[in-house]
């Protein structure tokens, strides 16, 4: 998800009355919500599970239980330095080490959790296995989530002379029912997928939803080495997809997109991340552009940001000569 949404989603959970358990309280929920996303400055690491975005900084280790207790010592030592600077802290509650660091933990965990909800998937189980998990309840970026968001903040902070968080608590509630019934479309369009035509029986499919029709589903499948898309409505059609397209050949068994994997780093790390994987070839005379693409996002508005090009040569006579 989106930064603002974990930004959202941390505040949240501290407007529910958990910021007044100690000092700090806002921060460590805000900051802890986003902090996995660290991944993004390290994707020169030559470890590959840091280098990974939503790898091992996503992970159940290393998201959920190695970063939260060094983010709070974090917020701890920068009390401590104000402490020591003179600071005032007004009325508010003091510093309280065990709060902090339950905060902490609580906010990374939202993290991982809302990022499985979208069809860029997060690899849990970093670094025991590099397998990717989705849900498809969400898109990337969610409107209708930004808006129960911010509309429970807002009510808390308007009452917040009463100490009430239950407007916090209720956007948080209503957040849950949205993606889990989010979640349930998803499956339904799966279990259209498979009952009705084209019948399939897919080794990966992702059914995505879309930003402000969160019900229709933008749907991608992988069977047998030849990829399709369609689109599923429940509203219209609850058992059946409203079209899909012909099932193409993805061609990642050709061997010229195997001889563009050997000699080309950047292209082995599209295709750790990439889920549904499909190449390209264009031949000239004396070499071949192979185009790797993934076709969750094979659509115009992201082909080029998740695309590899790689220019193989080819063992033609009267072309190593040139």
């Amino acid at each position: 998800m989106d930064n603002l949404t974990h930004s959202l989603v941390g505040w949240a959970l501290a407007e529910t009355g958990l910021k007044r358990r100690t000092r700090k309280g806002l921060a460590a929920c805000v900051l802890a919500a986003n902090m996995p996303d660290i991944d993004v400055f390290f994707g020169w690491s030559p470890w590959a599970p840091l280098a990974m975005h939503r790898g091992f900084t996503h992970g159940l280790v290393g998201g959920v239980l190695v970063m939260p207790p060094i983010l709070a010592a974090l917020l701890w030592l920068l009390d401590r330095w104000q402490v020591r600077r003179g600071a005032r802290f007004g009325s508010g509650p003091g510093m309280h080490t065990g709060w902090l660091v339950a905060l902490c933990y609580l906010g990374a965990l939202t993290h991982p959790l809302l990022d499985l909800q979208n069809t860029y998937a997060v690899q849990l189980f970093s670094l025991a296995s590099s397998r990717w998990f989705h849900t498809d309840g969400l898109f990337i970026i969610s409107p209708w989530l930004l808006a129960m968001l911010g509309t429970g903040i807002a009510l808390s902070r308007r009452r917040a002379a009463k100490q009430s968080g239950r407007a916090a608590v209720a956007s948080l509630m209503v957040v849950l029912v949205f993606i889990g019934g989010n979640i349930a479309i998803s499956q339904m369009a799966r279990t259209a997928l498979a009952k009705s035509p084209p019948h399939a029986d897919p080794d990966r499919v992702f059914a995505g939803p879309e930003p402000i029709a969160f019900w229709r589903r933008e749907m991608v499948w992988r069977e047998a080495g030849r990829v399709a898309h369609g689109n599923y409505d429940p509203l219209r059609r609850p058992f059946a997809l409203l079209d899909y397209t012909p099932a193409s050949p993805d061609h990642m068994s050709d061997s010229l997109v195997q001889k563009a994997e050997r000699i080309s780093p950047e292209l082995r790390d599209f295709l750790d991340w990439s889920q549904v994987p499909f190449a390209r070839i264009k031949r000239g005379r004396c070499s071949a552009r192979v185009e790797v693409g993934d076709a969750r996002f094979a659509g115009e508005r992201f082909a080029r940001s998740f695309r590899v090009d790689v220019e193989v040569p080819l063992e033609l006579r009267g072309c190593q000569a040139r």
